[in-house]
This record gives structure tokens, C-alpha cells and sequence, in this order.
């Protein structure tokens, strides 16, 4: 029996009634490359003297590990010179970054967080890279600015994201459903090998930071202490809790088998909507968690109705399964 690979895959969406146009078929297959290229990187780990801190700062202040430079200089290098892109934002740097002169420019825009969970590659724990893609408005002339990045959630025309554990898997969405290829080591590509992902409605997973509870609103109290309660409480339902501290393995967990994951806005930055960022992590898995059944807020509305007002701003996460979204989105309004 013939596997689909995912540049079959790719072509066969294209012929579709065009619903891919070819430019991003293109798009997809460099980023598929490319994050190839960084799963070799992370499986040799200390074999290629790459893991520790890089002795760098991110933009948000926080300590860059090797991998995190080396990943997002990857996906960089990989699309500067496709002909894709009109210019990518990463979690990693301050500004966008435009094609450079004498290079084809593209349509698209591309934002990624290059190693989600990087402070966990020094303990062999999942990590991964999450990728979201714009449509640039075609009056921008010369280099894009990050107010053309500024675009809700809903306008994205493909997400995606690479989880680097046991196995590679690429998991993508256009908007059409939610698809994810498992890395063939031995070939060098990518396989179709979960079709139209779906997320249960309803659970007896979740996932959140628990030393963080003194700092939680009362919304988010009220809701775990229930979970907490499991059949003696008002859920009557016993609940196990997971969690990796790597957004991408929680959320492919929960594509896999269910769940809700909660990241939630807490008292020790008041200024601070959340931790995760709206732009790389919040936005693509939302779309993809929407796309495979579930659904995704910040405790108020739907992520992907948040017009965003910077490039690296912060929000509160709550998807996955739609029974318990929910609930807390309901606790919270």
C-alpha cells in the first residue's frame, strides 16, 4: 500500500478546486525542510556541543538557549530565498525580517516561535517549532513594517507546528482540517499518517502550571478546584492533570487523545495580559485546535478575534477540548 507523502499530500490540495495555491504548496515544503534540518540538530543534542545556554538575550528577556539560535537561524536562512515570503517575524527577535534586496519577494508573511519549549531540550523532554502565515496587503510596497503583521487570527491562511520528540511529526492546517506527517528517518520525508485530527468534546485531562495558583484570578481558582474535586465535587468527574511546560507537546497530546490546556494570566505582572505570545503561539494553535473540533479563548473571546496591537504581545490561553473551554470561558465572563 502506497504512503501519501507530504508533498503528494501538498499537490493533490492544490489540484483540489485550488484551494492551495501554489506559492504556499512552495512555502510549506521549505518550512518542512527546514525543520528537518532542526530535528537533526535537536536529536544529536550534547554529540554536537549544542546544548547549554547561548549566553544571549531574546527580545522578551529571556535567556536564549544554543538551539533556539541555531533553529531560528535555520528557518531563516531556509525562506529568505524562495521567493514566498515578503518578509518573517520571529518569537526570537526584536523586528521583522524583510527579504533582503536582489532577492524575489513573495505574498506571504511568516511568523514562527523557532524552538517552543527550549528549556527543556537540556533534559530530552518534546520541543518543537510553530509557524503561522499571513497574507502581506498587496499596497505595501518596499519592506514590510510590523504594523503589517498586525492581523487577527482569522486572517491566517495556513498554521502549523513540528513536535521533536519519539517521533518527528509536522501537523498543518489551511483551514480545511487538521493533518499531521510523521518524519520517515530512513528516507528523509515527511508521511501522512494522521487524517482529519480531531479533538474529543469532552475530556478528563488537563494541563497547567499548578505552582502558579496562589497567583491566578478567581475564575481560574474556581475551575480547577473543581477539577481538583474530581466525583465528590460539581464536576462529578475525576480528572488527571499532565504537564510537559512545552506548548507544543501539550497541544499534540490533546489533538491526539484530549484535554484542555490552560495558561492563564496571573497577578504577578498585572500589565500583562499572559505569558504566551499572541502572534507565534497563541494565534496558529488556535487555529489548528478550531480546525480539529475544539476550541480556544483567553477567558473572554476567541483568540482568533484579537486584533493584535504588537508584535510580541501577550495573552491567556485556554483551548482544547470544547465541553471545558467552555466552562472557564464561562466562569471568567
Amino acid at each position: 500500500m502506497s504512503r501519501t507523502s507530504l508533498s503528494r499530500f501538498l499537490i493533490e490540495q492544490q489540484r483540489k478546486a485550488g484551494t492551495l495555491p501554489p506559492d504556499l504548496r512552495h512555502l510549506i515544503e521549505t518550512v518542512a525542510r527546514a525543520c528537518k534540518a532542526i530535528s537533526h540538530s535537536v536529536g544529536k543534542g550534547e554529540l554536537a556541543g549544542i546544548l547549554g545556554e547561548a549566553g544571549t538575550g531574546n527580545v522578551q528577556g529571556e535567556a536564549q538557549k544554543k538551539l533556539d539560535v541555531i533553529a531560528n537561524d535555520v528557518l531563516l536562512e531556509a525562506n529568505e530565498w524562495g521567493g514566498n515570503l515578503a518578509a518573517m517575524a520571529s518569537e526570537e527577535m526584536e523586528l521583522p525580517y524583510s527579504i533582503p534586496d536582489g532577492l524575489p519577494r513573495g505574498r506571504y508573511l511568516m511568523l514562527f516561535d523557532p524552538l517552543d519549549g527550549s528549556s527543556n531540550i537540556d533534559v530530552n523532554i518534546s520541543v518543537g517549532t510553530i509557524f503561522s502565515v499571513l497574507e502581506c496587503d498587496e499596497s505595501v510596497s518596499g519592506h514590510p513594517t510590523e504594523a503589517d503583521f498586525l492581523q487577527p487570527g482569522t486572517r491566517q491562511v495556513a498554521a502549523g507546528y513540528t513536535v521533536y520528540g519519539p517521533q518527528t511529526m509536522l501537523v498543518l492546517t489551511f483551514g480545511n482540517g487538521v493533518y499531521g506527517f510523521t518524519l520517515d528517518r530512513e528516507n528523509g520525508s515527511f508521511v501522512l499518517t494522521h487524517s482529519e485530527m480531531k479533538i474529543p468534546q469532552a475530556t478528563g485531562e488537563f494541563a497547567i502550571n499548578m505552582s502558579n495558583m496562589r497567583h491566578w484570578e478567581a475564575p481560574v481558582q474556581r475551575y480547577v478546584g473543581e477539577l481538583l474535586a474530581g466525583k465528590t465535587g460539581p464536576l462529578a468527574k475525576d480528572y488527571n492533570m499532565r504537564w510537559v511546560a512545552s506548548m507544543v507537546a501539550e497541544v499534540h497530546r490533546i489533538l491526539v487523545r484530549g484535554g484542555v490546556f490552560m495558561y492563564p494570566k496571573d497577578a504577578r505582572d498585572p500589565a500583562k495580559p499572559g505569558k504566551l505570545r499572541l502572534m507565534y503561539e497563541g494565534n496558529p494553535m488556535a487555529f489548528i485546535v478550531e480546525q480539529a473540533g475544539g476550541m480556544a479563548t483567553n477567558g473572554h473571546q476567541r483568540i482568533l478575534d484579537i486584533q493584535p496591537a504588537a508584535l510580541h504581545e501577550r495573552v491567556a490561553v485556554f483551548l482544547g477540548s470544547k465541553e471545558e473551554v467552555e466552562r472557564v470561558t464561562a466562569y471568567h465572563n
